[in-house]
């Protein structure tokens, strides 16, 4: 008996002893991890060497009580509402017929990995073929669908965005191969070139507002979004995060990246770049209390359709949804609550698409228009049956 109760003691002393260590690396190690991504002149979005949201912190999207465990750990510990894997049709993207300059279509991979073909341009977002989102490739979550396109079935790739260094959405061993295969323009904010850099790839980094032209009729120009950036636990907003107009033979295309709505104001600048044909925008990972509905960092379906209202695009497609499980939401939440909100506001469900990841989306060339709603708007109105209804 006597031996037992020292294992067990010696066990507890040991796992007391980890916790301890956890605990003195989380205050010591940090300071040590903390990077200098860039350094330039003060600005309106930029001072003491990190960057931030001009309009500050803005919070809405409450919209009920919703029962469940909420918080950090709540969530880690809560049974999973999401599959394990959701099986899908990968697509060799080379066999795909080959555009006329003024067509364009979009293939969703996952996540905010989007193959962008305008013309005979191809242009990759936010590209991640990693199995998990997190560091060293053994942490963070797990992918549920395997990539829409394989990414030895990708064609010849001309530029790539990244949107801002979360590991989501910046993946550098996915870089690395595309840097190595196909040497195209990566384009980036301020502060992210560091990163990418380590992988010897050429990275161009711009401010807000500042453009690249990469080829003849294909011009890219770096907008302001309403997010945050960190890699480690102390280098937070180190890298500006950015959103993309991309100036295709075939017209623009919004890839907001991955953003909260914000004071809104960027939304409008977009659009005072022209009209937009295409415009990729965020749909998930909203739900961090119950019955939340967006963030300070994440556009929700609700906003998700006022962001597609205030821009009216030819087409949009959601994205940032049901590849990683990034919070409490259920995997099918985000796309339920959006046809709920096209439906009460007039959109037309055929010109902002559910994307099945592998699956092309052809744009179509005219602006859309609304159509008449199919729900009332109590529907969607704070706190509704409707709304509640969605885990």
């Amino acid at each position: 008996m006597r031996l037992i109760h020292r294992l067990i003691v010696g066990i507890f002393m040991a796992l007391g002893g980890a916790l301890l260590a956890s605990c003195l690396a989380m205050v010591i190690v940090p300071p040590f991890l903390d990077r200098l991504y860039y350094d330039g002149q003060e600005s309106g979005h930029y001072a003491g060497g990190r960057f931030f949201n001009p309009e500050g912190v803005t919070y809405q999207g409450m919209n009920g009580p919703r029962p469940g465990p909420t918080g950090l750990f709540g969530r880690l510990f809560a049974p999973s509402n999401w599959p394990a894997n959701v099986p899908i049709t990968p697509l060799d993207a080379r066999a795909l017929p080959p555009l006329a300059r003024g067509d364009m279509r979009a293939i969703w991979v996952g996540h905010a990995t989007m193959l962008i073909q305008a013309g005979p341009y191809n242009i990759l977002t936010d590209p991640i073929w990693a199995e998990r989102a997190g560091p060293f490739g053994i942490t963070g979550p797990r992918r549920t669908t395997a990539p829409g396109i394989p990414i030895d079935k990708l064609p010849r790739i001309d530029a790539i965005v990244v949107s801002h260094n979360h590991y989501d959405h910046l993946d550098l061993p996915t870089l690395e191969a595309l840097w190595e295969r196909d040497r195209p323009a990566i384009i980036t904010g301020l502060g992210n070139e560091t990163i990418i850099g380590r992988t010897g790839a050429q990275v161009i980094a711009r401010d807000w507002g500042g453009t690249v032209t990469v080829k003849p009729g294909l011009t890219i120009r770096v907008l302001r979004n309403h997010h945050w950036s960190s890699r480690w636990l102390t280098d937070r907003n180190r890298a500006l995060w950015s959103a993309f107009m991309i100036d295709t033979p075939a017209g623009k295309v919004l890839f907001s990246g991955d953003t909260g709505f914000g004071d809104g104001h960027w939304i409008e600048e977009a659009r005072a770049l022209g009209p937009v044909r295409l415009a990729l925008i965020p749909i998930g990972a909203f739900r961090f209390s119950p019955g939340q509905l967006a963030n300070d960092s994440h556009i929700g379906p609700e906003e998700a359709v006022r962001m597609f209202q205030r821009i009216a695009p030819a087409q949009a497609v959601a994205m940032h949804w049901g590849t990683f499980k990034l919070s409490d939401e259920s995997r099918e939440t985000p796309p339920g609550l959006l046809r709920l909100f096209m439906a009460c506001a007039g959109v037309d469900p055929t010109r902002f698409i559910i994307p099945t990841p592998g699956v092309p989306v052809k744009t179509p060339a005219d602006m859309a228009q609304p159509v008449r709603p199919t729900r009332p708007a109590s529907d969607c109105a704070a706190g509704s049956p409707a709304i509640a209804a969605f885990p």
